[in-house]
């Protein structure tokens, strides 16, 4: 293997250049540079260690530029506090495993998620920085602009309640409603899982796939999305999009990526740990929930000033979600159930009321609590409830729209549109359509078109 060697002046030369051989020896490897990081305790002047030196104005600087110099397979920190401590030491983690590379210390060893080359189509993929980031909504509404613009696409989702082998829903010849997700629910299936929802609103096939864990760097412990890969070749679709889980990545190679972050977050969530890893492997950032009081037009864009420390060329487009009733609930009295945060709520409904003519008679946004949603729909009794909208999440089948059916009541779903949010926070010149359709443009062209 050729290896980088990241070393440091606190350390006296004749140990570090011991240490070296020692590790080639160890690995199998051989070192063809050493990114000097910084120190200079027990640095003299001219001091040879044996392969070319690095070196630039910071430790993560230094290691990005020898990764750029020359072909790496593996670095081995032999550096230490006080030069490097974790915060450097996670990014540059991030540098290595996107450059294809393992990351070896004295304790611990990374290595790069595997992207297997499954798909045959020009594909693209939907990733996350966490869960309720608005990732499968936003998967819904990219394939929807897929549809629109001709790439006939089709979605493969990764979830946590997917089924044991890949199924294939088509949800571009069918309405999938709730009697259908009901039916699902009593084969004992999670009718609420991200491939339902997707073939429910966005109406286009869908392959359902589960994974369980998730690594540092997002790689699913176990997963059957290659399977759902396969499947998808065989499937009339010209685009294969695929939908990530949590901060889980498709395992897959696609030629394009679109990161999903929630402006709510702690920042180093996004551009630190190993979100700076998912920086470096995407093609562009949407902020969602970009607006108070989830977070203030300064918080979003100090978020994305610390994205641009670790990708300069990284286009963030900040948006704001809002709902989408998915069936006419003009002049109906509704409960509208969300996993929203309460303090977003309120806008939410004044925004149902304002464009889809209902009245939002109650609102919760308890989707994801079984025991305090149930509590709430009971204190709705008795407020004139004609309707149930909710989301495709969570409790959405099991408790609501079974509610629904007990009493009688339609219940309609409810998407959630990426819209840009205002003021222009990152600066961004193209629309959030005109970001997406490039990027699938890019990707499609790349393979030879959608044709």
């Amino acid at each position: 293997m050729r290896a980088l060697f990241l070393i440091d002046g606190e350390h006296y030369p004749p140990v570090v250049t011991t240490a070296m051989r020692s590790v080639e020896g160890s690995l199998g490897a051989k070192g063809v540079a050493a990114a000097f990081l910084g120190g200079t305790e027990k640095l003299k002047e001219g001091t040879d260690y044996g392969v070319p030196l690095v070196k630039a104005k910071d430790p993560v600087s230094a290691v990005g530029k020898a990764l750029q110099e020359y072909e790496i397979e593996v670095v081995v920190d032999l550096s230490d506090e006080p030069v490097v401590g974790y915060r450097e030491r996670m990014r540059i983690a991030s540098l290595v495993l996107a450059a294809g590379a393992r990351y070896r210390g004295s304790d611990f060893d990374f290595r790069p998620p595997e992207y297997h080359q499954v798909s045959t189509k020009p594909s693209l993929a939907v990733i996350g920085t966490g869960k309720r980031v608005g990732k499968t909504a936003v998967s819904g509404y990219f394939a929807r602009l897929l549809s629109k613009n001709g790439f006939a696409p089709g979605v493969v989702s990764m979830g946590r309640g997917g089924p044991p082998e890949p199924e294939v829903i088509r949800g571009d010849e069918m309405e999938v409603g709730s009697r259908y997700l009901l039916e699902a629910l009593e084969k004992g299936a999670h009718a609420a899982s991200d491939y339902y929802e997707t073939a429910a609103l966005s109406r286009v096939v869908t392959v359902g796939c589960r994974r369980c864990g998730g690594g540092l760097a997002g790689e699913p412990f176990v997963s059957n999305v290659l399977e759902g890969g396969k499947l998808a070749n065989g499937l009339s679709t010209k685009v294969t999009l695929f939908d990530g889980s949590g901060t889980a990545v498709p395992p897959v190679a696609v030629g394009g990526r679109v990161l999903v972050a929630g402006a709510y977050q702690d920042p180093e969530y996004i551009s630190g740990f190993l979100g700076a890893y998912r920086l470096l492997i995407s093609d562009l950032l949407l902020l969602t929930m970009s607006e108070e009081p989830l977070a203030g037009e300064e918080k979003v864009r100090s978020i994305a000033e610390a994205v641009r420390e670790v990708r300069p060329d990284l286009q963030v487009v900040p948006v704001i979600f809002r709902p989408r009733p998915v069936g006419e609930v003009r002049g109906l009295k509704v409960a509208y159930l969300s996993t929203a945060p309460g303090a977003i709520l309120d806008k939410l409904c004044k925004h149902l009321e304002e464009e889809y003519g209902c009245e939002v008679v109650a609102a919760s946004g308890s989707l994801s609590d079984r025991r305090r949603l149930d509590l709430e729909l009971e204190e709705m009794r008795g407020l004139g409830v004609e309707a149930y909208l909710t989301e495709i999440k969570a409790a959405a089948v099991d408790v609501v729209t079974r509610r629904g059916a007990k009493e009688g009541k339609p219940v309609f779903y409810c998407d959630n549109d990426p819209v840009v949010a205002t003021g222009d926070v990152a600066g961004e010149e193209d629309s959030l359509d005109e970001a997406l359709l490039k990027l699938a443009q890019k990707v499609a062209g790349e393979r030879g078109g959608v044709g």
